[in-house]
């Protein structure tokens, strides 16, 4: 049950990311969830680095921003345009 939260989680916080990176009409459902799983894990460290804790809600924002964050790596890269 708990991977299904992940991958369901990971297809939100990929696709919120997406749009907000102007990515969304390029990425596909599994690109969401990739980057959105992944997004998390950089989120909860750069967390982990900052000493920043909280909850639900806290962790939610910190995958957008780290999914965000492997977008524009990704465009860098010329993966997405």
């Amino acid at each position: 049950m708990k991977l299904v939260l992940w991958l369901v989680v990971g297809g939100i916080v990929g696709w919120l990311a997406s749009i907000v990176m102007k990515t969304n009409a390029q990425m596909g459902l599994v690109a969401n969830v990739v980057v959105g799983v992944v997004g998390a894990l950089i989120g909860g460290w750069i967390a982990t680095r900052l000493n920043l804790g909280g909850g639900a809600l806290v962790s939610f924002i910190l995958a957008v921003i780290g999914a965000s964050i492997l977008i524009w790596i990704l465009k860098l890269l010329k993966i997405f345009k």
